[in-house]
C-alpha cells in the first residue's frame, strides 16, 4: 500500500517514538498538518511564533535527553526558525526541523515564501536535506534522527517540497542507517587512558573541569565516582550544572566570567586540569596565554574538532565522555591507594581558603529593595525538594540562577550558553514541561528576555503548562547597563526599558495568573502562592535596579584576575528615557 508524502512523514516520527512535535502551519505544509490533524499518536503544540516552536524544541531535548521535534512552514517560517538552530548547534543540542519549501518545480524561481532554507541552515545545522523525491522520505527522516544523536548531538534541517508530501510511495522504514564519511568514535584510546589514569595519581593539585558533554552522555554517575575516589574537586561550565551535585562537598560551582572566586582560582593554580565534555571557550580561559600555565591537559571530548581548538592538551582522548570514564574509572580503582587526600591536603586547605575568604554574597536590606540574589536563593530554598526543572532566559539573573541555585541532578537546567539568546527561557521551559507534564518548571527571567517571548503565554495556556514564569524586572537590559557601568562611564546606550507592559495585567490577558512581590517581606509567601496555582504564572518581581553581578572576570583578563564588588569609585548615573528619578531609586517603585 502506497502513502502519501505527509503519511509517510507521520509514521516515520511514530517509528522513531516521537510524542510531541511543535508546529505553526503555513501553505506548503498544509498536507502534513492535515493529516496530523487526523491522529491522535502525536501531539501537535500550536505555537504563535516559529522561533518559541524551535526553543520549545530544544527544552524538550534539554530536559528528556531526546531529540525535539519542530515543524515550520517556508520563507518567513525558517527565517524566524534559524535563531533556535543556531542556539541549538553551539550547545550540542539535538532537534530535528522539518520545514516546508515550494514545490520542487519552483525552487529557485523566487516563488511566493521561498526561502534557500539549505542555504539559510548551512551554517547552524550539523547537518541538512532537502527532499528531492517522496521515495528517499523514509530514510531522510531515518537519518536526521540518526545524525542529530549520535556523536556530538545538534540540530538537524529537513526540508520538504510541497510536492513532495502529496506525492505517493511505498513505505519502509529502515531499522538502521548507515552514512558514509561519519562514525563518531565512542571508545576512547586505552593507551590514552592508562596515560590520564597516571597523571591523576600523581597530581597534588587536580581539577575536574565538566562541560555540558557530561550531561549529553548520560555520563554523571561514572564523574561522581572518579571524583569521590580520587578527592578531586569539580569545576562545572554554565552547560554543565546538574550534571555533579551542585551541594556536594566536591563541587566549587561554576567557573568562568561570572563562576565562584574558588572555581576560578582552583582553575589557574592547578597542575593538572582534566577536562571532560567541555571545548574551553572563551568564557572559561579567559586570557588563554594565561590560561592554567602549571597545568597539564587532559581533554576527554566525543568531538575530535574540540580537543586542540582553543588550547594545548596533553593527553587527548577522543570518545564518549561515559565509556571513557567508565574505563578510566575501572584502572584507577586498581591503582588509587586511598591517601588521595592525604596527599591533596595542602590544596584542600587552600582551596578551603579561597572559599572562606570570598564566597558568594550580596547584602539584602530587610527594608531595602529586593536584590535579585535573595529572589533566587529563596526560589532554590523552597523548592529544594522538588528537584524542579529550571529554564532561564540570558544575562544577569541567568548568571545570578547559576551562582544560587544548587541543581542536584542532570537534565534540570535550561540555558543558552554558547549563544546567549534572550527569549530563549520560557518557551525552552515549555518544551520541558510538554515533556514532563506532572515535574514543577521554572523560568527565570529578564524582563527584556521575557518580552522577547510573551506571545507564547496563548500557547502556554491552551496547552494547560504550568510554567511559572519569575521575572527579575529591573527596566534594564541588565548585564548591559553592567558593561556600561564599568566600561563605558555608565552611558546607558539604549540598556534603559523605560516603558513596561504590566506583567500581571500581561498574563491575565492571555489567561495565565500574575503575581506581583515588592517587598522583601512578600517574597516566601508570594513564591509559594505561584507554586499553589496549576497553571501558567507570571511572578513579577521589581528588584533593585543597578546590583552588579559578581565575581566577573573582565574581557579579555584571565581566570586569577577577578572583579569581586563594584570599584570605589563607581558611578551609576540615571538614565535617560523618559521617566527621571532620583539616584538609586526604582522607577517601578517611585513611579
Amino acid at each position: 500500500m502506497q502513502l502519501t508524502g505527509a503519511e509517510i512523514f507521520l509514521e516515520s516520527l511514530k517509528r522513531e517514538g516521537v510524542k510531541t512535535i511543535f508546529a505553526l502551519p503555513g501553505g506548503v505544509v498544509l498536507k502534513i498538518f492535515d493529516v496530523l490533524h487526523q491522529q491522535k499518536d502525536i501531539e501537535v503544540i500550536l505555537t504563535r511564533h516559529e522561533q518559541g516552536a524551535g526553543f520549545m524544541a530544544v527544552g524538550s531535548a534539554k530536559a528528556t535527553g531526546k531529540p525535539g521535534v519542530a515543524l515550520i512552514t517556508s520563507g518567513p517560517g525558517m527565517t524566524n526558525v534559524i535563531t533556535a538552530l543556531a542556539d541549538a548547534y553551539m550547545d550540542s543540542v539535538p532537534i530535528v526541523v522539518f520545514s516546508g519549501q515550494v514545490p520542487t518545480a519552483l525552487i529557485g524561481n523566487d516563488a511566493f515564501q521561498e526561502a534557500d532554507n539549505i542555504g539559510l541552515s548551512r551554517p547552524c545545522t550539523k547537518y541538512n536535506f532537502l527532499v528531492k523525491d517522496v521515495n528517499d522520505l523514509a530514510v531522510t527522516i531515518k537519518e536526521a534522527f540518526y545524525i542529530a544523536s549520535t556523536g556530538r548531538p545538534g540540530p538537524v534541517l529537513v526540508d520538504i517540497p510541497k510536492d513532495i508530501s502529496m506525492d505517493k510511495a511505498d513505505f519502509k522504514y529502515p531499522d538502521s542507517v548507515a552514512i558514509r564519511g561519519y562514525s563518531p568514535t565512542y571508545e576512547g584510546s586505552r593507551w590514552k587512558i592508562k596515560q590520564a589514569a597516571e597523571a591523576i595519581t600523581k597530581a597534588k593539585r587536580p581539577i575536574l573541569y565538566v562541560g555540558g558533554g557530561v550531561v549529553f552522555s548520560g555520563a554523571s554517575k561514572e564523574l561522581l565516582e572518579l571524583a569521590e575516589m580520587t578527592q578531586i574537586p569539580v569545576d562545572m561550565t554554565l552547560m554543565a550544572l546538574g550534571g555533579f551535585p551542585g551541594t556536594h562537598p566536591l563541587s566549587l560551582g561554576m567557573l568562568g566570567m561570572h563562576g565562584t572566586y574558588v572555581a576560578n582560582m582552583a582553575m589557574h593554580y592547578s597542575d593538572l586540569v582534566i577536562a571532560v565534555g567541555a571545548r574551553f571557550d572563551d568564557r572559561v580561559t579567559g586570557k588563554v596565554s594565561e590560561f592554567c600555565p602549571q597545568a597539564k591537559v587532559i581533554h576527554i571530548d566525543i568531538d575530535p574538532t574540540s580537543i586542540r581548538k582553543n588550547v594545548h592538551v596533553d593527553i587527548p582522548i577522543v570518545g564518549d565522555c561515559k565509556r571513557v570514564l567508565e574505563e578510566l574509572n575501572t584502572i584507577l580503582r586498581a591503582t588509587v591507594n586511598g591517601n588521595q587526600r592525604d596527599l591533596r591536603k595542602p590544596w584542600w586547605d587552600q582551596l578551603q581558603k579561597w572559599k572562606t575568604e570570598h564566597p558568594l554574597h550580596y547584602d539584602q536590606d530587610p527594608e531595602g529593595q529586593i536584590k535579585p540574589q535573595y529572589l533566587i536563593e529563596r526560589l532554590y530554598k523552597l523548592t529544594e525538594g522538588r528537584d524542579p526543572i529550571v529554564s532561564t532566559d540570558v544575562g544577569q539573573h541567568q548568571m545570578w540562577t547559576a551562582q544560587f541555585f544548587k541543581l542536584p541532578s542532570p537534565r534540570t537546567w535550561l540555558t543558552s550558553g554558547g549563544l546567549g539568546t534572550m527569549g530563549f527561557g520560557f518557551p525552552a521551559a515549555m518544551g520541558a514541561q510538554a515533556a514532563f507534564r506532572n515535574r514543577l518548571v521554572l523560568c527565570v527571567a529578564g524582563d527584556g528576555s521575557f518580552q522577547m517571548n510573551t506571545q507564547e503565554l496563548a500557547t502556554a495556556v491552551i496547552e494547560k503548562l504550568p510554567v511559572k514564569i519569575f521575572v527579575i524586572n529591573n527596566r534594564f537590559h541588565g548585564m548591559v547597563r553592567q558593561w556600561q557601568d564599568l566600561f563605558y562611564e555608565g552611558r546607558y546606550a539604549s540598556s534603559y526599558l523605560d516603558q513596561h507592559p504590566d506583567f500581571v495585567k500581561l498574563a491575565e490577558a492571555y489567561g495565565a495568573a500574575g503575581v506581583r512581590i515588592e517587598k522583601v517581606s512578600e517574597v516566601d509567601a508570594g513564591i509559594q502562592e505561584a507554586l499553589s496555582i496549576d497553571r501558567p504564572v507570571v511572578i513579577d518581581v521589581p528588584v533593585y535596579q543597578y546590583e552588579n553581578c559578581y565575581p566577573m572576570i573582565p574581557a579579555g583578563g584571565s581566570n586569577h584576575e577577578m572583579l569581586l564588588a563594584d570599584p570605589p569609585d563607581l558611578k551609576k548615573p540615571q538614565p535617560t528615557g523618559k521617566k527621571k528619578t532620583q539616584q538609586g531609586k526604582d522607577p517601578i517603585l517611585t513611579a
